[in-house]
């Protein structure tokens, strides 16, 4: 039957089904019908794709302009594909003509599909979307349980989820890194490396041919000079584009030297992004991190950066470059049924790899989860090395450590095992495409429609094509691990910051130093508040363990942000200042000292950092350590150790208060900073501190009585309340709690006293 006639002609068949039988029929296939089959199944593909997500989640989560990405790439390849019947009204099967009823309903067909792909693009892209999250419906019933526990990203829910969600969130992410803003030499290296890419895609087209070439000049028997010409040509090409697959050419390796530039910019612009936010984080984070799992996320989502960008730009962008090349090169060189054969291959090839690569996600996932948690532990237990000691603990830390190794290894073979079938998938399809394009230019050979040189330009571009293709699983499965190692990391991007500065907040005005704590309410754990009642001048809180004596400093600092009321230096609200010109003016010694891996010297110049070496000598006198420090074999420049574990806990707190009173602040808070000390260097350091202290605000918390004595006005805390303020003498009238606490401590000081006094005789007879 001709054109127009037929069973098929006036039904509206398939266009993939109705093309290809068309083909069949005529014994020929046009360049349009494979282009307009192709298209049609891409969006076929995607309408399947939008299937799933719609039966397993909702597509779209936030209000946004028009369709999702999948319904807007379904209607405009649609759209695409009807378009294409414009192009190819001179083509025999056109129905332009009307000649007949099968042609008008043809083209009443065609008609009715091209308005309607019309406005549906159209209206993708202007219409109002999908409403806001909190009101629509979870069709996932896990889904459901996540949004209403709101469970953490490392909970078995997400795990499940697919690493190419919020693919462009992450995406526009990478885009800075890539493009240096402010360096221009950087940039221009960016154009250059994308020049060479393109080069390195024309390179591959050329290389086929010129190797084609050879071939038929040698059958033909061609003159010398002009079979010279054509060798020198193919070998100057292979030495650009290298191994056949571009990765160790002159324009690979040179590319690839230039890019390393861009690589470091990058790095260094994530870490100190990265360093910079974490220390912009609040407390309450850092006091609920796991140190082990932060650094091992830091580090893997660092290094997943740059192979993110360096596969998706130079390996993923080249592939399917190729790919497209090849497939329009040999349909308009050779044949339309080589170009289907390529289609179809690499459209199985990548739907099985996605699919497969998919569906391993939750053990690679799982086995990062294990990695994290044997990392953590580690860590945790080397950190408490003392108190493993203690309890004599060594073979059960081992033996956690062991178990949570199994965890991991169990994971690692099921990643390796799923790697194993994904691999073999892929060889499966790569030979059957091989066979089947071979046989098909084999048998045009033989026919005379096609030359020997025709054959081996097929078998060297399809195999040049095939490599970088089976490459392509390893750029996926690396980009998506790359995707998985950067969730965590996104997650610390994605806190955000408790306590922030206002919007055009000022800097603190300090004047006399007036500190006011006016009706603050604060509760940093569910069903515990913090009150201070009216307005009062805080000069010492003491209280037993629990009382919120160190919450009141915390506040004061701007570590957390009060729930109700408000604290004022001399009149200014401080949630109203910058916080750097807040803690610029006040100096902590806190309860528990942890030192830098550092010197002695570099600790104690932390208090201010351009502080010379007479300065930080001058301050270790200040705190009755600068004889202890001079004792050491190397005196100022004595290594403390991993958190000064090197050093006594009194050693410590003294550091801690030379480097307080280096930075010479207005107000200080010691939070019992006397608390590591013996009673002889208690009393020692007493008049030191009473020296830094004069004319400074002072807010001391104290346990032990004895440093608060000769306090303007001493707070007592219990229960999170102020119940009774005075001066000592005052307290100690009234015979409250402040009274009993007195009382208590003196007995047990006595107690202390002459069990000493009973030790020394003791201690010289035995040295006698």
């Amino acid at each position: 039957p001709g054109p127009g006639e037929g069973p098929h002609a006036g039904a509206a068949a398939p266009p993939f089904g109705g093309l290809l039988w068309q083909g069949v029929g005529l014994r020929q296939l046009y360049g349009y019908m494979l282009l307009h089959a192709c298209l049609w199944a891409l969006s076929w593909g995607c309408a399947i794709a939008l299937l799933q997500l719609e039966h397993t989640r909702v597509l779209a989560h936030d209000r946004t302009r028009g369709h999702g990405t999948v319904l807007l790439l379904f209607w405009a390849l649609a759209f695409a594909a009807e378009n294409l019947t414009l192009v190819c009204w001179r083509s025999p099967l056109w129905w332009w003509t009307l000649e007949d009823t099968n042609q008008k309903v043809q083209f009443g067909f065609w008609l009715l599909r091209y308005i309607c792909t019309f406005m549906l693009f159209i209206l993708g892209m202007k219409a109002p979307g999908l409403p806001h999250k909190p009101y629509m419906l979870l069709i996932n019933e896990e889904e459901r349980d996540v949004e209403n526990s709101q469970v953490s990203p490392g909970t078995e829910a997400s795990r499940t989820t697919s690493t190419w969600k919020d693919f462009r969130r992450k995406l526009r992410l990478l885009v800075p890194y890539m493009w240096p803003r402010g360096n221009h030499l950087l940039q221009g290296l960016v154009l250059f490396c994308m020049a060479l890419m393109g080069l390195e895609r024309a390179i591959n087209v050329f290389v086929p041919i010129y190797y084609k070439n050879i071939v038929n000049e040698l059958t033909a028997g061609a003159p010398w000079h002009t079979l010279a010409w054509t060798v020198c040509s193919y070998v100057g090409l292979k030495f650009l584009q290298g191994g056949g697959a571009g990765s160790t050419g002159f324009v690979s390796n040179l590319r690839t030297f230039l890019w390393v530039w861009v690589q470091q910019f990058t790095n260094r612009q994530v870490q100190v992004q990265l360093f910079a936010h974490l220390h912009g984080l609040s407390l309450r984070w850092h006091l609920g991190r796991r140190t082990g799992e932060v650094l091992r996320s830091v580090d893997r989502g660092t290094s997943s950066i740059n192979s993110l960008l360096s596969y998706i730009v130079f390996s993923i962008v080249p592939t399917i470059a190729d790919i497209v090349i090849g497939m329009v090169y040999f349909t308009s060189v050779f044949s339309a049924w080589f170009g289907l054969i390529i289609f179809v291959c690499m459209s199985l090839y990548l739907t099985l790899t996605i699919f497969i690569t998919e569906w391993r996600t939750k053990y690679r996932r799982d086995m990062n989860t294990r990695d994290n948690e044997a990392k953590s532990r580690a860590v945790d237990s080397l950190l408490n090395f003392e108190t493993v000691k203690y309890y004599n603990a060594e073979s059960y830390e081992v033996n956690r450590f062991n178990d949570a190794i199994v965890k991991y290894q169990v994971s690692e073979w099921k990643v390796s095992a799923s790697l194993g079938l994904l691999n073999q998938t892929q060889n499966l399809v790569i030979g059957l495409g091989l066979l089947a394009g071979s046989l098909l230019c084999a048998y045009f050979v033989t026919e005379n429609k096609l030359q020997v040189g025709d054959f081996v330009l097929f078998g060297t571009y399809i195999i040049q094509l095939y490599t970088p293709l089976n490459w392509f699983g390893t750029y996926y499965r690396i980009i998506q691990k790359s995707f998985v190692d950067m969730e965590n990391m996104f997650d610390l991007f994605h806190e955000e910051q408790e306590v922030k500065d206002v919007e055009n907040a000022s800097d603190l005005r300090l004047e006399g130093g007036k500190i006011e704590f006016e009706n603050v309410h604060f509760s940093y754990v569910d069903g515990w508040e913090f009150v201070v009642s009216k307005s009062l001048f805080l000069c010492v809180q003491v209280g037993p363990s629990g009382s919120g004596k160190s919450t009141i400093i915390r506040l004061l600092f701007r570590f957390y942000d009060v729930r109700g009321g408000c604290i004022r230096i001399d009149g200014q609200d401080i949630s109203q200042v910058k916080q750097a010109s807040l803690r610029a003016h006040i100096g902590v010694v806190p309860q528990d000292t942890v030192l830098f891996n550092d010197t002695i010297a570099n600790n104690i110049r932390y208090g201010w950092i351009p502080a010379t070496d007479q300065e930080i000598q001058e301050a270790a006198r200040a705190a009755d350590i600068h004889d202890r420090i001079l004792s050491f074999p190397d005196g100022y420049d004595t290594q403390v150790g991993e958190r000064g574990l090197k050093l006594s806990g009194g050693e410590k707190q003294r550091v801690a208060i030379a480097r307080t009173i280096l930075k010479g602040p207005h107000i200080i808070l010691l939070d019992e900073a006397t608390s590591a000390l013996d009673t002889e260097t208690e009393r020692n350091i007493q008049a030191s501190l009473a020296k830094v202290c004069a004319h400074r605000t002072t807010i001391v918390v104290a346990h032990r009585l004895s440093t608060v004595v000769g306090a303007d006005q001493i707070l007592v805390l219990k229960d999170g309340h102020i119940v009774e303020r005075g001066r000592h003498e005052e307290l100690l009238q009234k015979g409250g709690v402040y009274a009993g606490m007195w009382l208590q401590q003196q007995t047990t000081d006595e107690g202390e006293s002459k069990e000493h006094q009973t030790e020394k005789p003791q201690s010289s007879k035995k040295v006698s």
